[in-house]
């Protein structure tokens, strides 16, 4: 008898504890409700491309508004009062660059102050369409096919290069080369496991970056590239990289180029890259010739020309006659070097047994 007194009091004790939440208003009060927004844009992607230049927004109002706020890029643009109706904006894209820009609404209800937000993002083009360009050979001289070129630059008159290591061999080097024979005077390796990347000259110091590594490392010009004065860790992968005289300038395989400082590494800006069409990627090798940034698209015959202010593509160049003179039994287009004592621009590949001296000239048509 005392069994099944046991077991009756364990089923009404358990069942007062289920029943109990059902009349206890203090379990339930305090659960978070999200608030929808009650100011909204008009288009229902996370993403819309919009060119250059005004963009017109079309904003929902939901409910009546004491104030609505709106943000472009974290920058406050706009700011309404006692809004109750649709209504559109005309919003100048172009303010930020070129890129995926982030956009917000915050909306505040006249009734009782609640806040609520709307975020987005648009995409903004370029209102420039690139000028075509093609390559025109002027001289050709001996490039060593054993460098899987990274990086090339003149300095002082004389030529470096940068190679990397696909096979992992410890052959990944940064040297001096004579332009006459492509051979390298002085050189300076990396152990295996270090793949190194794009090289530029600054005040005498030489920067190589490395592909995953996460390290840039410098070395003495003056002393023939014997000497390793230091290194900087960065994060993501390196690809190219050049300077304008004042700032280093990197890729690292997306759309975006990062301005450094020389004597920290830390990024100062950054941009990113757009055509009319969209962004361009697998930016890879870098250099600065007249004020403008000049890199190599990664497995293309496409060097694009870049305003470094706004990321605009201003000029695309077709090299594709220029790699089916120089690749041979080589790899893809890679290298392009401004001889600033003579004005003249130089082109190679990886595994190329040719460098030359072009020109680029006008041409017809797409790329």
């Amino acid at each position: 008898m005392k069994k099944y007194i046991v077991i009756a009091l364990i089923v009404i004790v358990g069942g007062a504890l289920l029943v109990y939440p059902l009349f206890n208003d203090d379990e339930i009060t305090d659960a978070p409700i999200d608030k929808p927004a009650q100011a909204v844009f008009a288009f229902q992607e996370n993403l819309a491309t919009v060119g250059d230049e005004v963009a017109p927004l079309k904003i929902d109002v939901l409910q009546e508004l004491s104030k609505l706020e709106l943000f472009y890029n974290d920058s406050l643009m706009h700011v309404w009062t006692n809004v109750k109706e649709d209504f559109t904006y005309n919003l100048e894209a172009g303010v930020f660059g070129v890129g995926t820009r982030t956009i917000s609404l915050k909306s505040t209800l006249k009734k009782d102050g609640n806040e609520s937000i709307d975020n987005r993002f648009i995409r903004v083009l370029s209102d420039i369409v690139p000028e075509k360009l093609g390559v025109r050979i002027i001289n050709e001289y001996p490039h060593n096919p054993q460098s899987f070129t990274q990086g090339l630059e003149f300095y002082n008159g004389k030529l470096y290069e940068g190679t990397g290591d696909p096979a992992d061999m410890g052959a990944t080097l940064v040297a001096e080369v004579d332009i006459n024979s492509g051979e390298h005077v002085n050189s300076q390796g990396l152990s295996v496991g270090y793949f190194g990347e794009g090289i530029t000259i600054l005040d005498n110091k030489l920067y190589q970056l490395t592909y995953k590594n996460g390290k840039c490392y410098t070395y003495n010009i003056e002393g023939g590239l014997q000497i390793r004065t230091g290194e900087f860790n960065y994060q993501g992968e390196g690809w190219g990289l050049c300077n304008d005289g004042t700032n280093l300038i990197m890729s690292n395989g997306t759309e975006r180029i990062f301005f450094r400082d020389p004597e920290s590494f830390s990024t100062i800006r950054t941009i990113e890259v757009y055509n009319d069409k969209g962004p361009i990627v697998n930016l890879n090798e870098l250099e600065y010739i007249d004020g403008n940034i000049y890199a190599n698209v990664w497995t293309t015959n496409a060097v694009i020309v870049i305003d470094p202010i706004s990321g605009k593509v201003l000029q695309e160049i077709d090299a594709t006659e220029l790699v089916r003179e120089g690749r041979g039994g080589g790899e893809v287009l890679n290298g392009i070097a401004l001889d600033q004592e003579t004005g003249k621009i130089y082109m190679t590949g990886k595994y190329w047994i040719k460098l030359f001296e072009v020109q680029f000239i006008p041409i017809a048509g797409d790329l």
